[in-house]
């Protein structure tokens, strides 16, 4: 995957499968770090299906946001797994 500016300030648009309410269906995030942060770590992984990242003039699906949480230059702190 091309270059991503993580810093760059982000909408994020929820499946409204998922998202009932006004305030799930949009938010604005400061930086699209902290949008993906949200939506893989806040939201239950079926979320992903449907949702739309957009940031610096791009639009990333569900598939695309997993990618650029698991990617190298992530630069949040990613929650830790539970033990088995």
């Amino acid at each position: 995957m091309e270059t991503f500016n993580y810093t760059a300030s982000a909408e994020l648009y929820p499946s409204r499968r998922y998202a009932k309410s006004a305030r799930e269906q949009y938010r604005r995030f400061k930086t699209a770090a902290e949008a993906i942060q949200y939506i893989v770590e806040d939201r239950p992984a079926a979320w992903l299906i449907g949702t739309f990242l957009e940031a610096d003039g791009r639009r990333f699906d569900g598939a695309a946001i997993r990618a650029l949480y698991e990617a190298d230059g992530y630069p949040l702190q990613r929650q830790q797994a539970a033990a088995a």
